[in-house]
């Protein structure tokens, strides 16, 4: 017991110790939410309060119920189970079912978009890919907070649903359902509505479930919706044995039916109820904590006190364009390698998936590997694949047009607007990623207006072939709301500017509050140092920073200044990554003072070879192997096909083309 408790601040010791009431935890971000509450259970387990069995530690991601899983069993506590809320609906369910209503429980339909596109043909008559994404995303948000089809044309007034009208909504969910129960299986939200009707409707069912599970911690319970906190409070079904943790200045995720009222409200909910405030921070400098609270503006009980080291100030850069910015970010990152910080603790958040790609192109320039989380690369996206193959069809009819006439030409047949779509969902994403590629042609045709069809065909082409597979050290790209929940090292916060950050959309006093509050968990998910920074030209005018960084001072500014491209006139050095200057330079592939780390001799045959199958099958060099391939190669000289499988750039398809010719060359080179 003594280890156990040992481990803990004073206020962690609190939850872990305070076990004859209802518990709940205000956790700020990086004080140990998770070290406490994993404490708590230890320690009542060998204290002999719990019996480990009959605990149920409820978390709302399957990285998190492994988190604690492990760190569980690191305790010495293995029998405990810790899953996501809906992990444990099904389980139940499935095993529950059979005996309230003599049949198995239904079938989960792993995705939805079929059905509900049928009842949006059926409704509406139009079954557009973004149209169905915006109702299935609309139908989620209604579920989680117990709208009906009947009562949601009174409780969603104000929500756009790409054009559809909520009486429209309203049938499409009704007709969604009917659906549903016609093919006898149920979704996502239904586990925790048929959970939530076991324990209400059959006694005998609820009394064994509540006889199984007797003690409860409730993670991240800001997050909480209407289903989800109903669901909890029929489990625990008015016993003092419940611990919830959360951070309502943490609730970020109020468009998917999340509600921190919840968190908020559960001292007045429950009888003698104890809270514990977390308020000392082990994550994050005291300087970078400065500014979050800036940006936050908390109470001053809500501020978290540091407990690290003095370190760096934060950088506030202004940045001339979107494309300056994403190359000073790539600096950056080059910068943060140099000094001996591992790619893997570098992460750059966003606010919308549209911004990655001028990211993704200046990373590509230098050679970084990066990763996306949490949604397709920019080139595998489908309107963007979409877009790419319109431009190339035109391309391929008169390859000898300008690059501006192929380019308007193909937005037209694509039926793209200037004007961008109402909504926050899917149909504005995929607006956002047509004008983001629309917006890095236009750039390039700036650079070189005597870009044909063809020069933006082989540039698209060549954008779109370099595939960098995630690696473990790689810079995470993620939009702000997927990284909630997890931090690094370094990270650089872009597009904080008005429009993006607080959104466009968000316009009433809730919407801008939970803006502020996004920017909060971009700023805290950094350890050692923090770089915010927005550009202040794009959309035909100036554009202002952020409202929320209001009486910060600028670090500096960063002036539009010539675009750093690799367009058919430049190419990035093969060794450092930074773009060549001279026509000797660009012919060597590299500077003159930058020595290749591989056997040069070696790397240069196999650019001969794949120059001649390159020209054999009539592509572009590229197509065959990368630069960055072939310098893979020349330095690890695989012998055999699996460790031609192992490198970067390599699959099934190009061992079997390319494969026997590659190991030939290696062993004539010895």
């Amino acid at each position: 017991m003594n280890d156990i408790l040992a481990a803990l601040d004073p206020e962690q010791r609190e939850v872990a110790t305070t076990l004859d009431a209802p518990v709940v935890v205000l956790a700020g971000a990086g004080t140990g939410k998770t070290r406490a509450i994993t404490h708590r259970v230890a320690h009542a387990v060998s204290e002999g309060v719990y019996d480990s069995r009959a605990v149920l530690a409820v978390t709302f991601t399957t990285r998190a119920a492994g988190e604690m899983r492990a760190r569980l069993a690191g305790l010495g506590v293995r029998t405990t189970q810790a899953r996501t809320i809906h992990s444990a609906a099904l389980r139940q369910c499935r095993y529950f079912w059979p005996q309230a209503y003599g049949s198995e429980f239904p079938e989960v339909a792993e995705n939805t978009f079929g059905i509900v596109a049928r009842a949006a043909n059926h409704v509406v008559g139009e079954s557009e890919t973004a149209l169905i994404r915006d109702l299935e995303t609309e139908i989620s948000w209604a579920k989680s907070s117990n709208v009906t089809p009947e009562t949601y044309p009174e409780l969603a007034a104000g929500r756009a649903v790409a054009g559809a009208s909520p009486t429209q909504v309203a049938a499409v969910m009704a007709t969604y359902e009917k659906a549903k129960r016609a093919q006898g299986v149920v979704d996502f939200h239904d586990l925790l509505l048929c959970n939530a009707a076991l324990l209400t409707n059959h006694a005998e069912v609820a009394e064994q479930i509540r006889a199984q599970y007797r003690h409860f911690v409730v993670d991240e319970y800001q997050d909480v919706s209407a289903i989800q906190h109903r669901l909890v409070s029929l489990w625990v079904d008015g016993r003092d044995d419940l611990c919830v943790v959360g951070d309502p200045n943490q609730a970020i995720h109020s468009f998917a039916g999340a509600d921190p009222r919840f968190l908020r409200e559960f001292a007045r909910e429950h009888d003698g109820a104890h809270t514990v405030r977390l308020v000392r921070n082990y994550r994050s400098t005291p300087e970078i904590l400065k500014l979050g609270n800036h940006v936050l503006r908390p109470r001053a009980s809500e501020q978290l006190r540091p407990t690290r080291p003095s370190g760096p100030a934060p950088q506030l850069l202004a940045s001339g364009t979107a494309a300056n910015e994403a190359q000073g970010v790539a600096d950056w990152v080059l910068e943060r390698r140099g000094a001996g910080t591992a790619l893997s603790e570098l992460a750059v958040l966003y606010r919308i998936n549209a911004q990655s790609p001028a990211l993704e192109a200046a990373f590509d320039e230098r050679n970084i590997p990066y990763t996306v989380r949490g949604t397709e690369r920019f080139y595998e996206r489908g309107e963007v694949r979409q877009a790419v193959a319109q431009l190339q069809r035109h391309a391929e009819a008169d390859p000898d047009a300008s690059a501006s006439e192929v380019l308007t030409a193909a937005l037209q047949a694509l039926g793209w607007s200037a004007d961008a779509p109402a909504g926050q969902g899917r149909q504005r994403e995929r607006w956002e990623s047509v004008a983001a590629l629309k917006q890095m042609l236009e750039d390039e045709i700036q650079d070189d207006p005597a870009w044909t069809a063809e020069d933006a065909s082989v540039w698209l082409r060549e954008r779109a072939s370099w595939q960098h597979s995630p690696v473990a050290d790689a810079v995470t790209l993620s939009t702000m709301h997927a990284a909630k929940g997890l931090e690094w090292d370094d990270v650089a916060v872009i597009g904080v500017r008005e429009g993006l950050v607080p959104f466009s959309l968000a316009q009433g006093e809730d919407e801008v509050a939970e803006e502020r509050r996004l920017l909060y968990v971009a700023c805290t998910r950094a350890r050692n140092e923090l770089r915010i920074s927005w550009n202040f030209i794009g959309g035909g005018g100036k554009q202002q920073r952020s409202r929320f960084l209001s009486g910060l001072r600028e670090a500096r500014t960063e002036r539009a200044r010539p675009r750093e491209t690799t367009s058919l006139k430049s190419r990035p050095c093969l060794v450092c990554g930074r773009l060549l200057a001279t026509p000797a330079e660009r012919k060597l592939r590299r500077h003159e003072d930058c020595a290749l780390p591989i056997d040069e001799a070696l790397f240069e045959s196999l650019r001969a070879w794949r120059k001649r199958t390159a020209d054999e099958a009539s592509v572009p060099a590229f197509v065959v192997f990368t630069d960055a391939t072939l310098m893979a190669i020349a330095e690890a000289k695989p012998s055999d096909e699996r460790g031609l499988l192992a490198l970067p750039g390599i699959g099934r398809g190009k061992l079997t083309k390319y494969g026997d010719e590659v190991l030939g060359l290696l062993r004539e080179h010895g």
